[in-house]
């Protein structure tokens, strides 16, 4: 039987550039008052021109690698999410690979938007468990500061996202003690994708760039945010309830829950609807913003070096997104 999968190492990487609410309300038609209320975002980062989601996520995986106490040559595959690609295509994948000077191995690109991070991390674990690798980067990365709509069509969305990248080293765990990932839960309902997406460009519509997705403003993200708001709480705490039934643990078990930081209010409703108290959840939203697919690594590589998280703490992480997608994970420290 093969070991447990585990991660080893964590690491992040932030844009320097600080935006605060002040600084959109010089942009747009807001206030700090009415983006916190609505949000709990204070400030977030965004990155400089010519910088990329590929270039988060391999600062942060060589701190990750550090982190780990690897040498960047033991990486046997790597695993990418983001939304945000520095390109149409390729993914971002290959990109890290070449920045690190990974050599030939494997890297596989994951396309789950919010919930990326952990869909990336749950195909980490089934790679492990099978023994098809023993030492794994999974990243996640975006840069969506370069394609927000700066109008007073787009401020709702435009004041919510933030850049930044994070990573972690999933490895096979040698000793019998229970630590590692327990288990991971992935959900989608495509019936709802209109209700948060990016209708263009798009591939199903020729030409793909045309005149007329430009002069509608289509390439700009939309969402409903009722919608999403009503899903996320309610999805969100189904997916961690079902993961810690399949764990053999229950809500008082967890030493930490990470959401995924779409918005504070989200995530306080997530942690009424499962009765854990706020000091058990980690947040940064008000710091950073949603940074999409790399929120809950960046929380998760925050705790770490902070020292909330201990070894054998019961971590739990649960995320919703575009798609829509969710997910939870179930990891013993």
């Amino acid at each position: 039987m093969n070991p447990r999968a585990i991660i080893t190492g964590t690491g992040r990487s932030i844009p320097p550039k600080v935006v605060t609410n002040f600084d959109l309300e010089k942009l747009i038609n807001t206030t700090d008052e009415w983006i916190q209320q609505r949000s709990g975002i204070r400030e977030r980062h965004w990155a400089e021109d010519g910088v990329g989601s590929s270039d988060l996520a391999a600062e942060a995986s060589l701190k990750a690698i550090e982190s780990a106490g690897l040498d960047k040559s033991e990486i046997d595959f790597l695993i990418a999410a983001t939304i945000s690609p520095d390109h149409y295509f390729p993914g971002i994948g290959v990109m890290v690979q070449a920045k690190l000077g990974l050599g030939t191995i494997g890297a596989l690109d994951v396309r789950d938007q919010c919930s990326g991070f952990i869909y990336a991390l749950s195909v980490a674990d089934q790679y492990i468990r099978a023994g098809t690798y023993k030492k794994i980067l999974v990243c996640a990365a975006e840069v969506q500061s370069h394609n927000l709509d700066l109008s007073d069509a787009g401020r709702d969305m435009a004041v919510l996202f933030g850049d930044g990248g994070a990573a972690v080293i999933v490895e096979p765990n040698p000793a019998d003690d229970g630590r590692g990932i327990l288990s991971t839960r992935l959900f989608s309902d495509g019936r709802s994708l209109r209700d948060l997406w990016m209708e263009a460009p798009a591939a199903a519509q020729k030409p793909t760039f045309g005149p007329a997705f430009m002069e509608e403003r289509k390439y700009f993200p939309r969402m409903d945010g009722k919608s999403v708001f009503k899903n996320a709480s309610e999805r969100m705490p189904e997916a961690v309830l079902q993961g810690l039934a399949a764990s053999g643990l229950t809500v008082s078990d967890v030493s930490l829950l990470i959401p995924h930081q779409a918005n504070d209010r989200i995530s306080q409703m997530v942690a009424k609807k499962l009765q854990i108290p706020l000091e058990k959840v980690g947040r940064n939203i008000d710091r950073y913003g949603n940074t999409t697919a790399a929120s809950i690594p960046i929380v998760l590589d925050e705790a770490v070096r902070e020292g909330r998280v201990k070894r054998g703490d019961c971590i739990v992480l649960t995320a919703f997104g575009s798609g829509f997608t969710w997910a939870s994970a179930v990891l013993r420290w």
